[in-house]
Parts: structure tokens; sequence; C-alpha cells
């Protein structure tokens, strides 16, 4: 298999461990990634539609990624923005309908582990392929750039997540809900973990290609 071949399959395997990640985080119960846990806020407290806020978000990010960190654009972008909602949608759906998966503790904290696991691998496998990566996991590629290297690829994924988490329980609690509609003890773990295990699997699929 060429290099070019196995980055594309690097690519496609990574979003598909993404989209395994979202669906088994929304099944576990424990909260939503940083991300998704802002925009649930903002969109709760403008009363506009989760997918059409989200849809503006990345839109404005993407923007900011063109004019900073341009090499991040790529089709593993557009395939990022455009399937991970609907492996989601399609994983739970088949899991809670047809399977009709009755979520018992050990399972919750099972799809929990899952969540994390792939949350954290699947970035990685799409970064290493080097075609493009999401907008928002891009924030940790700008703030690396514009401290110069002062904080580091992982570290910046840190404060990115802590502070998206932060505004979206801050609009959550503005608009009158429970925060923990948007935020879990997944949130808390994937906010304060996912970049430094990120940069792990990085540094060991990366050794697979030559």
């Amino acid at each position: 298999m060429s290099v070019k071949m196995k980055k594309f399959c690097y690519m496609v395997f990574g979003i598909l461990l993404i989209g395994i990640c979202v669906a088994a985080f929304r099944m576990s119960g424990f909260g939503v990634d940083p991300f998704t846990c802002m925009n649930l806020g903002i969109s709760m407290f403008i009363h506009m539609g989760f997918g059409t806020w989200q849809l503006i978000v990345n839109a404005v990010l993407l923007v900011l990624v063109f004019f900073t960190v341009r090499h991040c654009i790529g089709l593993g972008t557009v395939v990022n923005m455009v399937c991970v909602g609907y492996i989601s949608d399609f994983l739970c759906w088949v899991m809670e309908d047809i399977i009709n998966l009755q979520m018992n503790w050990p399972l919750k904290f099972f799809m929990l582990f899952l969540g994390m696991l792939f949350a954290s691998s699947g970035v990685a496998f799409y970064m290493v392929a080097e075609m493009g990566v999401a907008p928002y996991d891009s924030m940790a590629f700008i703030i690396e750039k514009f401290s110069k290297g002062k904080i580091p690829f992982q570290y910046g994924r840190v404060c990115s997540d802590v502070v998206v988490m932060a505004i979206g329980v801050a609009f959550c609690a503005a608009s009158g809900n429970s925060i923990f509609q948007v935020v879990g003890l997944g949130t808390l773990i994937n906010s304060m973990f996912n970049g430094p295990f990120i940069q792990f699997f990085r540094s060991r699929i990366e050794k697979t290609l030559p």
C-alpha cells in the first residue's frame, strides 16, 4: 500500500473513531465533549437550533484557521464536519432503537472509557494523515503558533477545551437550564486529558509511516 493511500485510510479510520466516540459519550449519559458543550449552552441561550449554531461556529472557526494555520484545511476537514454527526446518530439509532440496549452502570462506564479512547486516538489518526482537521481541532495549533511553541499542542488543546467548556456551562446557566444538560464527568475528563492522549497516540501512529 502506498503512503498516500495509507494516509487516506488513516483519515477515514480516524473520523470513524470520532463518530463512535461521540455516540459513546451520548449513550454513557456522562456529558458531551467540550466543543459540543459550548455549542449546546449557547444555542439554548439564544434559542437557536443546535445544528444551525454549530454550523455557524464551524464556519467562523474555518475562516480563522484559513488565515492562521491554513495547512490544517483539507479533505479531512470537510469529511469530519459532514460525517461525524451522521455516524454518531446512526450508531445511537442502531444501539438504542434496533438493539434496544439497556444502559446499566457498568455499560455506562464502559461507554465513557470507549468515548475517551476513541476521542484521542481518532483525532490522532486523522492528524497523522495530514489531510486536514476539523476547525475546532485546529485551535490548539493556533495556540501553539501564537505562543511561539511555548504552549505545545497537547496543552493548547487542554486550554481550548477548558475555555469552551466554561463558556458552555455559563451560557447554559444563564439560559435557566440545568448545567448537567451540557456537562458531566465525561466532559471534565475529556477537557483535561484529551490533549495529552492525542499527543500520546500521534507519536506512536507516526512511527507506522515511512
